[in-house]
């Protein structure tokens, strides 16, 4: 080899416009025109692997170029050889494909450096390099002369960054040893920001989905069973009526064929349909093959194993997200799933129309598609719910004026005088002056509430059972049916900040004990993380009830400042005013706590390092979902069930602070303020919160980020006016942080619309018109706002299941308890059966009145002004079942509190098991799976059994045809005669290697 074949392979590595490098060139015989293609030792093609152009069409002898180095090329004219060629980018359509525009970016991997600008551009090319001669040991990185020379003139980086750089150097080193492919991109709009490029191979591809065994569509084909008479002419109809509202997406109409599908393997890929490799494995599959191996692919350095969880946990790279398909808006937008999804699903114009879930699946993964179909699921079973309860609001409304309990109260007639609300400011008041909260109490405390709980509680159960059924059909049409094996496996890679943990703990053990056995963290080590969650969460909860009581004693302090108006018009309006004002307050508490909440459960989940993702989700989930449970029914709860409980009597009230009086519930009951309390706080919670934060956050992080961005940006204008790259627009996106926030939401409007759901009817009316807003806002958050999740198999929605269960479980016996202590109901029916004279409702108000002598009032606690109303009181009345005071035991506990109370007691106790025995019969009739899934998988079952019957049909005959033929060859070369064999010796060798040939 003489010197000027050794000067010109080193051309490359100098070139001033293209990412070359020498291992480009390696072990090529360059000539005039044309370059040779070999691959290299790692076995594969590195030339032109990172060159934008290959040389051949840049049009330009090579020598020409090292010529027009030599006499001083500057990098500024790089212009006038790029305006010989066409745009770069769009060969690799802007960043979706690497370089030489055919191989596609799976994966991003993305990291921060630095460097001085005025080297930029020169460096970058200097480390732009091949990553097959990166993986081969023997031969130095290209372009570390050029970094050396620049270093002597540059100031030193810090040891911190060169750490980094090393270790990010091992990691793709281990890539590329693992078969992936990787292109380096440091020429981008986002200064200091490098970019890695990966894609797997097919046969990495074929490997890995063998791994994880990952179902794939086979070349058989089988019909799906269809409905026949009656029901097939339903089903048509039913099609044709609901066409309008169905998405235009070849996934969702319904298909008559499937195709079997298997355990991907290398062994039988005849089975599967191989026509077109590009699409057999689709993105979404193709960037979870190649997380799967980011994660389980280590960096040993320093005994320090890291995988790209600990390194992303370590800063040593800043990101790593697949790529979105495309653009979404636009002009000449090439056809893409994420501009479909974009038009017919992540817009508020298709509010109406069906969600394409099985495209949804297709592009984000069946944890995120189950996750759409479950609050699809919940949202159309939320539609009878609200009719039934429109239904029950217009009864209410229809019979308020035939309600007697609120006739009498507002008859002006009766002039029942009351007892003072407070002490001394407060007067006496006229039971008519509460005559509209008595016809309004009406609208929600009527016989018909009743029906709706039992309705709602039977909902529950129906929904649950109905979504089981819908998950089981998603399964059978996903492929997902014998999951579980898979799933754990996949989910059982350890966390980056466990294994820092163990590192450090056999760190600490090596150091003592000279011992390095593999260490993991036990209880002991745990203890104090458990200790800390447990006096944590005990801390919190007590908060949220120290909270509660504060409002209540705002709410004492005010009614008693509100009463010594003076105004007629001001007393009257108190009870309203405080109310409202208590409430704002609460929903800006529990908005507040509920931001704080999360972020405390997340550390507390932090400081146990569970082992998995998994662990470390679901304990996560328990510890988000008991706290804002916490803070999100407390104040309801008080009001159902706490005030006007512990009231005492006129002359011997209950205390708070020796001063203020406990609250009392109005005339009309507790059940008014109830649905006031539950309507502010669940409408205010999906109007701001859910809403309102979805939209605004997300906007103002992408904002501040991009002014970051621009603060930061060192460009010319060449670099200004070019194009973004697909992967610089999706690291401007705000990451995919989990769907616990999105679930833990509805989860909370879940409890809201059947936990109290008999003091506000028109609590599922309100969810739904909330969750058609909700599924466009998360569909166009994730389609838009969120880089693209890495897509993860899941079989069902997990612990969300549960959690759904036990929250209709105690929605029965909370609806119980509201229905029999906190509303009327129990009360009138005792008094209709038991006391009534007519068998009517007349009296009724008088009967739950207790009377109260003025002159037994506790020194200093009588009214200030007790001729307010124009006449002198002797005897007020007060809400209570007690003795007259011309009794013998006045004021003691009357017989009719007794009786009521053992009514209420036995109706909670008959409704629950009434409500109960109910749901498990529906869970009961309703199968778990239809019957026709269970029988499509039994049909596919007998089909692959079938087809592997066939297969060692075809190998045994094949086996049999061979040995036929080699014993007639046998027998053939046997029958010749010795003269015969001799003189053609050709044929009687034939005849002995015909069994070594086959």
């Amino acid at each position: 080899m003489d010197k000027d074949e050794i000067h010109l392979r080193r051309l490359p590595a100098a070139a001033p416009w293209g990412p070359h490098t020498d291992s480009d060139f390696h072990g090529v015989d360059f000539l005039p025109d044309s370059l040779s293609e070999v691959p290299d030792e790692t076995g594969m093609r590195v030339n032109k692997k990172y060159s934008c152009l290959p040389a051949e069409e840049k049009g330009i002898h090579i020598i020409n170029i090292r010529a027009i180095e030599d006499i001083g090329y500057d990098q500024h004219e790089s212009t006038l050889l790029n305006s010989l060629s066409k745009n770069p980018d769009a060969d690799c359509k802007y960043g979706l494909y690497f370089r030489d525009g055919k191989r596609k970016v799976d994966y991003i991997l993305v990291y921060h450096y630095k460097k001085s600008s005025a080297g930029r551009t020169l460096t970058r090319r200097a480390q732009h390099n091949d990553a097959g001669a990166r993986g081969a040991k023997q031969d130095p990185l290209p372009g570390k002369g050029v970094q050396m020379e620049m270093g002597e003139s540059e100031p030193h980086t810090d040891c911190h960054e060169d750490d980094k750089r090393f270790r990010r150097e091992e990691y793709e080193g281990n890539l590329v040893e693992a078969g992936l492919e990787l292109e380096h991109d440091e020429d981008t709009k986002i200064h200091g920001v490098g970019f890695v490029k990966i894609h797997a191979p097919w046969n990495v591809l074929c490997r890995e989905a063998e791994f994880l065994k990952l179902k794939m569509p086979t070349k058989k084909m089988y019909q799906i069973n269809q409905t026949h008479g009656l029901l097939k002419k339903i089903n048509s109809v039913l099609q044709k009526i609901t066409e309008p509202i169905q998405p235009k997406v070849a996934e969702h109409k319904p298909q008559t064929v499937k195709r079997l599908s298997y355990p991907f393997s290398r062994e039988k890929q005849h089975l599967f349909d191989l026509s077109d490799r590009d699409s057999f494995f689709d993105s979404k599959t193709r960037s979870t093959i190649v997380y799967e191996i980011l994660k389980r692919t280590t960096c040993t350095k320093a005994k320090y194993s890291m995988g790209i969880t600990s390194l992303l946990a370590n800063g040593v790279y800043s990101a790593a997200y697949p790529l979105h398909d495309g653009d979404y808006e636009g002009e000449n937008v090439e056809p893409n799933d994420r501009k479909l999804l974009c038009e017919e699903w992540a817009s508020y114009g298709v509010f109406y129309k069906y969600q394409p879930i099985d495209l949804v699946r297709k592009y984000f993964g069946e944890k995120i598609g189950l996750y759409f179909a479950w609050l699809g699921v919940y949202t159309q079973m939320l539609i009878p719910a609200s009719i039934v309860g429109i239904i029950v609001f217009l009864y209410g409304c229809a019979t308020v004026d035939e309600n007697i309990p609120s006739m009498e109260m507002c008859d002006q007639r009766n002039n029942i005088t009351m007892c003072p609300l407070c002490d001394r400011t407060c007067s006496y008041w006229k039971m008519s002056s509460a005559c509209a909260t008595a016809r309004a109490s009406h609208l929600f405390d009527n016989p018909a509430t009743v029906f709706f709980s039992v309705f709602m509680a039977l909902w529950a159960a129906t929904f649950m059972e109905h979504w089981k059924r819908k998950q089981m059909r998603l399964n059978y049409r996903w492929d997902l049916t014998g999951f579980e094996e898979e799933e754990e496996a996949v989910k059982a890679h350890p966390r980056a900040e466990y294994e820092a943990k163990v590192l450090e703990k056999s760190l600490r053990k090596e150091h003592k004990h000279k011992e390095t056995d593999k260490e993991k963290l036990t209880w002991k080590d745990r203890f104090p993380a458990y200790l800390t969650n447990f006096v944590g969460i005990i801390f919190m909860v007590g908060l949220t009830f120290a909270i509660v009581f504060g409002v209540i004693i705002y709410r004492i302090s005010t009614a008693a400042a509100l009463a010594i108006s003076a105004t007629p018009s001001g007393r009257s309006s108190v009870r309203v005013t405080v109310t409202a004002t208590a409430v704002i307050i609460n929903l800006v508490v529990i908005i507040f706590l509920d931001e704080v909440y999360g972020c405390i459960a997340r550390w507390l989940t932090q400081i146990e390092v569970p082992k998995t993702d998994k662990n470390f989700e679901e304990r996560l989930i328990f510890k988000a979902f008991l706290l804002k449970f916490v803070n999100a029914y407390t104040p309801i709860f008080y009001v159902a069930f706490f005030k006007g409980r512990f009231v005492g009597r006129p002359g011997d009230y209950v205390y708070i602070f020796h001063s203020f009086r406990m609250e009392e519930c109005a005339p009309g009951g507790c059940l008014m303020e109830l649905c006031i309390q539950l309507s502010i706080i669940m409408l205010g919670k999906q109007l701001i919160q859910n809403n309102l934060f979805e939209i605004g956050i997300p906007k103002m992080k992408k904002f501040i980020r991009y002014m970051k961005l621009k603060r930061r940006r060192s460009l010319d204008h060449e670099e200004h006016m070019k194009k973004k790259q697909r992967y610089e627009v999706d690291y401007n996106l705000e990451p995919f942080s989990g769907l616990t926030p999105e679930y833990m939401e509805m989860i909370i409007q879940f409890g809201f619309v059947t936990l109290f759901v008999a003091s506000f009817p028109l609590a599922p009316l309100f969810a739904l018109l909330n969750n058609i807003i909700e599924i466009r806002l998360d569909a166009k958050k994730f389609v838009t706002e969120l880089r693209r999740p890495v897509a993860v198999r899941a079989k069902d929605i997990g612990i969300w299941y549960n959690i759904l269960r036990g929250i209709g479980k105690l929605a029965v016996i909370i609806n119980a308890f509201v229905i029999s202590f906190t509303s009327d109901f129990i009360p009138r029916l005792v008094y209709l059966y038991m006391y009534s004279e007519n068998g009517t409702m007349h009296g009724f108000v008088n009967h739950t009145l207790s009377s109260f002598n003025v002159s037994d009032f506790q020194a200093g606690t009588a009214p200030n002004d007790p001729m307010e109303l124009g006449y002198e009181v002797q005897i007020c009345r007060y809400k209570d079942y007690r003795e007259p005071p011309w009794s013998e035991n006045k004021y003691d506990i009357s017989k009719d509190f007794w009786a009521v109370l053992a009514a209420r007691l036995a109706f909670v106790i008959v409704f629950q098991n009434l409500v109960m025995f109910m749901s498990d019969f529906v869970d009961w009739i309703i199968p778990d799976i239809p019957k026709d899934i269970s029988q499509q998988i039994h049909k596919e079952k007998v089909l692959m059994v079938e087809v592997f019957m066939r297969e060692e049909q075809g190998k045994l005959q094949m086996l049999e045809t061979w040995k036929d033929k080699d014993k007639k060859k046998g027998e053939n070369c046997n029958n010749h005669s010795p003269r015969l064999s001799l003189s053609h010796s050709g044929s009687l060798s034939s005849c002995h290697s015909y069994p070594v040939d086959v």
